[in-house]
C-alpha cells in the first residue's frame, strides 16, 4: 500500500518504511540470504533485521531517531533549570 504524503515537503513511504528504507532492507536480505546459504553466516541476517526494526517510522519519527533523541536528553545534553519567584 502507498502512502503519499500529506504534505508534499515529507517523504514518501511504503507500510512503515520510508522507500529508501525499503531498498536498503531488500539488498541487506539478498546479501543475508547469500552469506547464510554459502558461508552460513548469521550476522547480516541480524543485522538486516536490526536496521528493520530501527528504521520502523510513526509520524515522521523513526525508532532509531527516537533513541538518539531520548539518549541526547538523558545523558548528553545538559538539562537547564529556571527558578522563578
Amino acid at each position: 500500500m502507498y502512502i503519499y504524503p500529506d504534505n508534499l515537503k515529507s517523504k514518501a513511504t511504503l507500510w512503515l518504511w520510508e522507500l529508501r528504507d525499503i531498498g536498503i532492507i531488500g539488498i541487506g536480505c539478498l546479501i543475508s540470504v547469500f552469506a547464510l546459504s554459502q558461508l552460513g553466516w548469521f550476522p547480516p541476517i541480524v543485522l538486516t533485521a536490526l536496521y528493520a526494526f530501527l528504521s520502523i517510522r510513526f509520524e515522521d519519527v523513526s525508532i532509531l531517531d527516537f533513541i538518539r533523541y531520548a539518549a541526547a536528553f538523558f545523558f548528553v545534553k545538559q538539562q537547564i533549570y529556571e527558578w522563578r519567584a
